[in-house]
């Protein structure tokens, strides 16, 4: 489906396409005016339903797109609570205790989920000496 778009010069492909800025700052401006969303989605050059999903706020943009993530939620709650128990423990202890909790992850899983935490895995148990030579 592809409809044209003639006071702007542009197309628009499928249902699947976001509005852009342009077109919700016309249809923020039109439906503030009180024009109707079908005036409104001619002039913006979209759909009447895209008009009335963005006028109720229901627009949140395209599904998320990638990989699934291999943990859940509460998987990850429990790591956070691993990690906030000792945040001295280097990354293998902590996946370690992670994987016998049950969690089948890999170590780069891991890792990564504790950097989005916002805690580091470098932290060594023991500060190297700085003077030593």
């Amino acid at each position: 489906m592809v409809s044209q778009v003639g006071s702007l010069g542009y197309t628009i492909m499928g249902k699947t396409a976001d509005l852009t800025v342009v077109q919700k700052t016309i249809i923020d401006t039109l439906h503030k005016k009180g024009k109707p969303q079908t005036f409104i989605a001619k002039e913006a050059g979209c759909s009447q339903s895209a008009v009335s999903k963005h006028v109720n706020r229901k627009l949140s943009g395209r599904k998320k797109c990638g990989r699934k993530r291999c943990t859940t939620n509460r998987e990850n709650r429990s790591l956070k609570r691993l990690v906030k128990q000792n945040q001295f423990k280097n990354l293998g202890e902590i996946h370690k205790e992670w994987t016998e909790a049950g969690v089948k992850a890999s170590r780069a899983t891991t890792r990564k989920h504790v950097k989005e935490f916002g805690y580091s895995c470098c932290i060594p148990l023991v500060k190297p000496l700085l003077n030593h030579r």
